[in-house]
């Protein structure tokens, strides 16, 4: 490991903790990979991106990596991370109490995530709807990129106000939400973003239907898309089909 910074304990005492663990379940809530090692979880998060490449014995690694996982098998995985990522050890008894995953929020795509619950979650919350969904305490796993379409295609502007949604809006922009990331994944991720073998994704801007493109036609009623500062991010809006006026 090159960067011990992504680790909630020093190196050493890290390396000691998981060797020869067993890995017994691996599941991700929004961006965090719960990896099971018995009574303890490793927590990863990619933090703005990682490469996470498998490899097999005598496969050439990558030139970059921070990270290597090897297993038994002398199969295993390397980590490249983008900018920073987080890898912590924690007792099962204690994930509650884990300042970065302790209240994060379901994934979207979770099966418990139905209308109804997002209807209710949505009722508990005030402020502009882009903020909520970004929190990941409401809802884990949606970004600044995939924000933008399932706005857009329930009609919503991000400054609008939660009270001020209809029931068809909440409606539309659920579906919206659940077709959008699972066309991502149906793609294999993001074209910059690579799967557990290297693959390259292929959701991008021929899938984009506003997002990222400013400048260009609104797809519906050729509006010029407008890019606009929503907080610290930035949201692509058709001024017309998004009006702020509820």
């Amino acid at each position: 490991m090159s960067n011990p910074k992504c680790l909630n304990m020093p190196l050493e005492q890290f390396r000691r903790a998981i060797l020869g663990r067993t890995v017994e379940s691996v599941v991700n809530r929004g961006k965090w990979l719960f990896i099971r090692l018995d009574s303890e979880y490793l927590l990863f998060n990619p933090g703005m991106g990682a490469d996470v490449i498998y490899f097999k014995p005598k496969d050439t690694l990558p030139e970059k990596y921070q990270v290597k996982m090897t297993l038994d098998d002398r199969t295993g995985f390397t980590i490249r991370a983008w900018w920073f990522c987080y890898l912590h050890l924690v007792q099962q008894a204690k994930l509650g109490e884990h300042k970065l995953t302790g209240k994060l929020g379901l994934s979207p795509l979770d099966e418990e995530f139905t209308l109804g619950y997002f209807k209710q979650l949505l009722g508990k919350n005030r402020g502009n709807i882009k903020s909520f969904l970004l929190d990941q305490k409401n809802i884990a796993g949606i970004g600044n990129v995939y924000v933008q379409d399932p706005l857009f295609e329930a009609r919503i502007h991000p400054k609008r106000k939660i009270q001020s949604l209809s029931e068809k809006e909440i409606e539309a922009l659920y579906a919206s939400l659940q077709s959008v990331l699972r066309k991502s994944i149906e793609l294999g991720g993001l074209a910059y973003e690579k799967d557990f073998y290297g693959k390259s994704g292929n959701y991008g801007k021929n899938q984009f239907r506003i997002a990222y493109k400013p400048g260009q036609p609104c797809p519906v009623c050729q509006t010029v898309i407008e890019k606009i500062k929503t907080g610290s991010t930035s949201s692509f809006i058709c001024p017309r089909c998004q009006s702020l006026k509820s």
